[in-house]
């Protein structure tokens, strides 16, 4: 498979997870967190897909479309390692989902950050509330939910928490 076709194959995965996770919250209330902001384009997405939903944005620093900025009262900037575990304690059990886009492309720094953000991250989630990851999150307060039929497993990552 080339590059590009690669590139596409993780963008629709994305994409159809996020809408997957959309649906699965749709009566739960709570915040949406963007855990990296990037060029902004789930950001987008998710604004688009949950138009009443607050979206509590966290990234180093913003790089992202000028169309695709948060509001500053809804962004989180630093590293990641300090800035959620301190939105944590504050928003503790209130998030309806949370979409980690944290992957660098080198797999044992990922797997690393996802680890070290994993009690931030389920201390975050609402009773019920979704992550949607590209990177996996397994833990016993964590269930996997089925992808959507055309994401290969292990290409994006959908858990429920108990």
């Amino acid at each position: 498979m080339s590059r590009l076709d690669s590139a596409i194959r993780r963008l629709e995965a994305q994409r159809d997870c996020l809408d997957r996770a959309a649906e699965l919250v749709c009566r739960l209330p709570g915040p949406v967190f963007e855990v990296g902001l990037g060029n902004g384009r789930t950001y987008d997405h998710l604004r688009k897909r949950m138009p009443e939903r607050t979206i509590l944005v966290f990234d180093r620093h913003v790089a992202a479309h000028p169309d695709c900025i948060p509001p500053a009262e809804h962004l989180f900037l630093g590293d990641f390692r300090e800035t959620l575990p301190a939105a944590a304690e504050r928003f503790r059990g209130s998030a309806a989902l949370i979409h980690a886009d944290i992957g660098s492309g080198d797999a044992a720094a990922s797997r690393s950050l996802a680890h070290a953000l994993k009690p931030a991250v389920i201390r975050l989630l609402a009773k019920g509330g979704v992550l949607v990851s590209d990177q996996a999150f397994d833990d016993a307060n964590l269930q996997g939910e089925a992808l959507p039929a055309h994401v290969a497993p292990g290409r994006y990552f959908l858990y429920r928490s108990d």
